[in-house]
């Protein structure tokens, strides 16, 4: 079938026309079970999230996984909504809007890859705007095939269907530079100055299947790169933090140690108090204000822990705004 192609922009492309797209993974539009399985059935489509025959996944899917789990998934979504709506998406926009004051010589744009405000949306504003060049960055400080490649799968497909196509820019990953290892070195210790030190400081990153790693994403190797780096600057000794993965979703293995395994197992060596900080995480959302600062402290507890201490994301704190900053400004230039 032949493309068909989006018309030229209303504006005449111009090269110095630059825009910085940030985007992040996306959330429902509201804590209902109808608009939770929308968005899950979107992100769950995704082809890179879940690689799985279509004819063995669609049907489980939707006949079994969205009508179970979108009620239960709306309940936690209901627990953290706020009067701004979803916290991801909140904090999202706030960050952007930093960053814009802080570059104001581009046009800078947030956009989700799943829900709204939608990916092609967002691009198509800016074409029809004029936009010359363009950088992508996603909110993912570590590469995955299951993030950043699904991101980068998203950009191409709507641009595949422009006439004038603006020279891009893709930021694949920020997991070891500089300027974000010390915001978040610098968010802990501020965290600890106010809050007490826990005996272990735990890294959690959101997993994705072993079978992925084994296959090539890199994923698992820039989570332990991006840990060192962050325990390096805090000058911590090997004993004193952990890493481990949350989130998994099913029964085939996924990367491993398991956040949970590994909070139950330092409560059971004595340890009564932990901080977790989840540097893959550029705000706060389900999988860091429930998933961990509720769900994982309450079995660190049943344990036999005592206080597990939630480091929140960078969120759109000045250091944060600052690193993405310094981040874009030589592909500015």
């Amino acid at each position: 079938m032949p493309i068909r192609y989006r018309p030229g922009p209303t504006t005449p492309a111009d090269p110095a026309r630059t825009a910085v797209l940030l985007v992040n993974l996306g959330t429902p539009d509201a804590p209902t079970p109808a608009a939770v399985r929308r968005y899950l059935a979107e992100f769950l489509h995704d082809w890179r999230v879940v690689d799985l025959s279509r004819w063995l996944w669609c049907p489980a899917l939707h006949g079994v996984i969205l009508p179970w789990r979108a009620r239960k998934v709306a309940r936690t979504y209901a627990a953290i909504w706020g009067e701004d709506g979803s916290p991801l998406l909140a904090l999202s926009r706030k960050l952007a809007d930093g960053l814009q004051a802080a570059l104001p010589e581009v046009t800078v744009r947030l956009a989700m890859r799943y829900g709204n405000p939608s990916l092609p949306m967002v691009l198509r504003e800016l074409h029809d705007a004029g936009l010359g060049r363009l950088i992508v960055l996603p909110l993912y400080p570590q590469y995955s095939a299951t993030t950043s490649a699904s991101v980068f799968d998203a950009v191409a497909k709507e641009l595949a269907g422009w006439r004038c196509v603006p020279a891009l820019d893709f930021v694949a990953d920020y997991h070891r530079d500089a300027g974000w290892v010390a915001a978040v070195a610098a968010s802990i210790r501020a965290h600890r100055a106010a809050h007490g030190s826990g005996e272990k400081l735990l890294f959690s990153f959101h997993g994705i299947p072993q079978r992925y790693a084994d296959a090539g994403d890199p994923y698992p190797a820039q989570c332990l790169a991006s840990a060192k780096a962050i325990a390096a600057a805090l000058g911590l000794r090997d004993d004193q933090w952990r890493l481990a993965y949350q989130s998994r979703f099913g029964r085939e293995p996924w990367l491993q140690p398991y956040t949970d395994h590994t909070l139950e197992a330092l409560a059971r060596d004595g340890v009564k108090r932990v901080d977790v900080v989840c540097p893959g995480f550029a705000v706060d959302c389900i999988e860091t204000l429930e998933e961990i600062a509720v769900e994982n402290a309450d079995i660190f507890r049943r344990a036999g822990g005592e206080t597990l201490g939630y480091i929140p994301c960078l969120n759109d704190e000045p250091a944060h705004v600052d690193a993405l900053a310094a981040l874009l400004k030589p592909r500015l230039r």
